[in-house]
């Protein structure tokens, strides 16, 4: 039987999970409305792609429910930080395959230049600059920058999405910074920071 949208939604993802192994779809409904827009998201930043990061996180999705019917609650991985995981991964795998296929692509494709008004051109701009310099950085660090600081997730979290020590995540993130900083620099006017 399912339970009311508003008290399932104040469920925790654990919860919900048990609850969508035991056949409620309101569960599912209320885990997919608060997972799927972060591994989109999250997808999209790290393949530069909206097409691919589409397919991406309905994978990711499809394997969580998958792994719901032997969901633990008592101690295992968080839904979102493991999604997180698969999500990397995934992503990972499609960086690779299409490094095999084509290694002449340019990670730097066109930015998104639909007119508007100011302030949004500008903000498109500066997203477009910041994926441009994120697709030039090391995969792992670029997962690390990505669920840091654009996702907000925290340095243990990062450690079981990639499966790498909190030491690792600190460094593969102040490098990625420090990368992104050289990058986006010289371009402070251009992109509106003087303003």
């Amino acid at each position: 039987m399912s339970q009311d949208l508003p008290a399932v939604s104040r469920l925790s993802d654990g919860a919900l999970m048990v609850l969508f192994a035991n056949g409620d779809p309101g569960a599912a409904r209320a885990l997919t409305t608060r997972l799927l827009p972060r591994a989109l998201s999250h997808a999209a930043r790290v393949l530069g792609d909206r097409a691919e990061a589409e397919d991406v996180a309905q994978e990711a999705m499809m394997r969580l429910w998958k792994a719901a019917r032997d969901w633990r609650q008592d101690g295992g991985a968080e839904p979102a930080t493991w999604l997180y995981r698969v999500v990397a991964n995934l992503c990972v795998d499609r960086l690779r395959r299409a490094r095999r296929l084509d290694p002449l692509d340019d990670p730097d494709a066109a930015a998104d230049s639909t007119p508007g008004v100011e302030a949004r051109m500008v903000e498109t701009e500066r997203m477009a600059a910041l994926d441009a310099a994120l697709a030039n950085l090391p995969e792992r660090q670029r997962q690390a920058v990505v669920l840091r600081h654009i996702e907000g997730l925290s340095n243990p979290e990062i450690a079981m999405i990639l499966d790498v020590g909190v030491e690792a995540v600190e460094s593969l993130t102040a490098r990625g910074k420090r990368a992104l900083g050289a990058v986006l620099a010289g371009r402070k006017e251009a992109l509106g920071y003087d303003r």
